[in-house]
């Protein structure tokens, strides 16, 4: 009988959340040639991620209260 490997963090990053806009954190995605990028949204001032998508778009993850 095979166990299932239980998921596990095996890497940790800590880092500043900059307030920046939108188009902002999009550049510094590109910049660094990630795939996304976590940053302090001004303009909601909350906590925000944009994220490649297929093609050459981006989508925006916005926390809802």
């Amino acid at each position: 009988e095979e166990e299932e490997e239980e998921a596990r963090v095996v890497r940790e990053k800590k880092f500043d959340l900059r307030p920046m806009d939108v188009e902002e954190a999009i550049l510094e995605m590109e910049m660094l040639q990630h795939d996304f990028f976590v940053f302090l949204n001004m303009d909601t001032n909350s906590v925000n991620v944009v994220y490649k998508r297929k093609g050459n778009d981006y989508g925006l993850l916005e926390p809802q209260y």
